[in-house]
């Protein structure tokens, strides 16, 4: 499913992955750290799946990641309306996880609160990610999508960052001073302080904005995965599908070959942290070419492409559509000032509001650990409790996918090659056999027999083969 050169692909495979931080207060003598809590949270799933990374039957992945991070990777997803919500099944799986881990710990006399939160950094100046992953066509030069993608990904934070009270200076690193090393600023993003490099295989030691790791998921000779770890993660699910859609469009761009005026950045490292304190977008960043251009004129340039190339883009799919009258509104507030436009919407917009109201009602200084704790209640992921939860719950924020459309991403993949993997994960475990899955690969052990597959494909969602191997577990061994 290579696309011809100069044309863009007009269906692509999508995918995020979502660290979650994760804390907890002790409710007796003995205190319980991080370790202990993931340990627990992950204890049901070692025994039934003998591991704390499995893929589940709605073709997610689940696990526990460095650092005592649970992290939930959604299916592949070829629609922007799919995607949202099997991102929102993350929420889902690590809640249950939690309410599974409190109890357990108090039944072993050790109880605890635990909370979870779906943001980016801790108190401590400590970040994790949120990692989007996007299809890219191997014919077309790696170079040519970092060029064109790098100067929109660090001036997306105006359309799409999460917000974050910092107090961390322009160009310190924010785990060394524990985010202390200034006066509290609210900024756009919580990633931008993070960002020390802007394309490396590596993803902590530089912690580079596009992580260059050559690993598709997918047939070698016609897929890369563009795999961006720049991006804030969402509460918001209309934030999420701006900040995907948004570049699948200019994606789509570079994939038609389309002109472009020449944004490349002189210092993406600096510019991203400039950017981020500047809700008006509108502080000048240099250019590599000596000329110096504004966030909110970054974003309205390959908006203004998308616009006027739309023919050379291929047809758009609802989920698309939706994403580009969002980008355009967000920036028609952006230019006017209009943060009420954008209050429902945008996470930085949503949190800024709520901080901004706070403080002047209870008139506190932009330094007041009770602002600090306000940010980060924003994230918790915990029903009645977490302050986005509190919104949606009361209607004050936009949905993309209700709660119907989530409980059947719970349990149903997406129609691409996560269909496959989930029918046979389902049928695997019905029948009670030893079995692998993952991205690319399914395993079955019976006996002394192993039979595999590689699923190379990832648009394909039928497959004779894969048939076969599920209609195998019901056969007798002899």
């Amino acid at each position: 499913m290579a696309v011809e050169p100069g044309e863009a692909r007009t269906r692509r495979i999508y995918g995020l992955e979502t660290e979650y931080g994760l804390t907890g207060r002790p409710r007796g003598d003995r205190r319980v750290g991080p370790e202990e809590i993931a340990r627990q949270m992950f204890r049901g799933m070692i025994a039934w799946g003998r591991s704390s990374n499995v893929f589940l039957a709605n073709g997610s992945r689940i696990y526990l990641d460095v650092g005592s991070h649970p992290e939930y990777a959604t299916a592949e997803c070829d629609d922007l309306y799919d995607l949202v919500a099997h991102d929102a099944v993350g929420n889902r799986l690590v809640e249950d996880l939690r309410g599974l881990a409190t109890d357990q710990l108090a039944a072993d006399g050790t109880p605890v609160e635990i909370f979870l939160f779906k943001n980016n950094v801790d108190s401590a100046g400590n970040s994790y990610g949120c990692h989007e992953n996007y299809l890219v066509d191997r014919g077309v030069d790696i170079n040519r999508y970092y060029r064109v993608v790098l100067p929109f990904l660090v001036s997306r934070q105006l359309i799409a960052g999460a917000g974050h009270l910092s107090r961390t200076k322009l160009y310190e690193r924010p785990e060394r001073t524990a985010g202390a090393g200034g006066p509290a600023v609210f900024q756009l993003s919580q990633r931008a302080d993070q960002m020390w490099d802007t394309v490396s295989s590596a993803t902590t030691r530089s912690r580079p904005m596009i992580n260059t790791r050559d690993e598709p998921h997918g047939d070698p000779e016609l897929y890369r995965r563009l795999h961006v770890i720049v991006g804030d993660s969402s509460m918001s699910q209309t934030t999420t599908l701006l900040k995907v859609g948004a570049t699948e469009l200019v994606l789509r761009l570079v994939e038609a070959r389309v002109a472009l005026p020449d944004l490349t950045l002189d210092n993406p490292n600096l510019a991203i942290r400039q950017i981020s304190r500047d809700l008006t977008g509108r502080t000048p960043v240099e250019l590599a070419n000596g000329r110096t251009v504004s966030a909110l004129e970054i974003q309205q340039a390959y908006l203004q492409a998308v616009l006027d190339q739309r023919d050379r883009l291929g047809p758009f799919a609802p989920g698309l559509e939706h994403a580009l009258r969002l980008w355009q509104r967000t920036l028609t507030a952006v230019e006017a000032g209009d943060m009420d436009t954008l209050s429902r919407d945008i996470d930085w917009a949503i949190k800024h509001r709520l901080i901004t109201r706070y403080a002047e009602r209870h008139n506190l200084p932009p330094d007041s650990p009770r602002l600090a704790q306000l940010d980060m209640a924003y994230h918790d992921i915990a029903e009645g409790r977490g302050l986005f939860r509190l919104l949606d719950a009361h209607g004050e924020v936009s949905r993309i996918v209700d709660e119907a459309q989530v409980d059947r991403a719970l349990t149903t993949p997406p129609p691409t090659r996560a269909r496959l993997r989930g029918a046979f994960i389902e049928a695997a475990r019905a029948a009670e056999v030893d079995y692998l899955a993952d991205w690319m690969h399914l395993r079955v052990n019976r006996g002394n027999q192993t039979r595999a597959l590689t699923l190379r494909d990832p648009f394909r969602d039928v497959d004779e083969r894969v048939d076969a191997l599920i209609a195998s577990l019901s056969e007798p061994l002899w």
